[in-house]
């Protein structure tokens, strides 16, 4: 009986972190957009010291956090990266701690962020980047502003002269993704907003063909999340 052919190990995270720039070059230049266009933030939610060192090691520089109190003791384990973003819901209450640590918060979304966020800026003279999430798929238990009410929540922060740059969206596990990515592209460009924070994994390179400037991308990097209590 011949012997079974060894299982090959998982890839490195520094092979994924090639094959997946390998990907977003690609997709760009499918999409006739200039290389280097689409920026990859490494989404770090639950991952080990070693795989955050490991990746820093492969060349990210760009990483996005989901807690501000997880992303705080992460980041003090290791050296600041290029740039640090906020990608999970935000309550009021921690924005003073949120603009202290992160260059980009992702995810404005409603008017009492908007009040404690403009708070802090006046007090530091200075506020991180932000985005607007917006709920595409309106679905109850996700954050974000309703599609029909973006523009005011964005016309009401660049009244308070919060940086707004752009948008942000995560569309519904259970439907196509490129009509939200369309409808958030839409909602940006009658704003005037250059920005869009869309496509993960599993979609990011639709999201790239209909205007993605950021990516954020966490298992094709880190592989398969362990299953909860292992």
């Amino acid at each position: 009986m011949a012997a079974s052919s060894p299982i090959p190990p998982p890839p490195s995270i520094a092979a994924r972190l090639a094959g997946a720039r390998a990907r977003i070059a690609t997709a760009e230049a499918a999409s006739g957009r200039p290389a280097g266009s689409v920026t990859m933030t490494a989404v770090t939610k639950t991952q080990p010291h070693e795989a955050v060192a490991a990746a820093i090691a492969a060349g990210a520089d760009v990483f996005g956090e989901n807690r501000v109190q997880e992303a705080g003791a992460r980041w003090a384990e290791h050296p600041r990266p290029r740039e640090l973003r906020l990608i999970g819901p935000l309550q009021s209450n921690k924005a003073a701690a949120a603009c202290e640590l992160f260059d980009v918060i992702e995810t404005l979304d409603r008017d009492g962020l908007l009040t404690a966020l403009a708070s802090e800026a006046q007090k530091r003279g200075r506020s991180p980047r932000l985005l607007v999430q917006v709920n595409t798929g309106e679905e109850p238990q996700k954050a974000g502003v309703a599609p029909d009410q973006a523009d005011g929540l964005i016309a009401r922060a660049l009244a308070a002269d919060l940086p707004v740059e752009g948008l942000m969206c995560i569309p519904p596990a259970d439907q196509a993704p490129e009509p939200h990515f369309a409808l958030l592209a839409g909602i940006a460009a009658r704003n005037g907003l250059s920005v869009l924070s869309m496509g993960m994994s599993e979609d990011f390179e639709a999201a790239i063909r209909l205007g993605a400037t950021h990516v954020r991308l966490g298992s094709a990097l880190f592989g398969p999340r362990p299953a909860p209590g292992r």
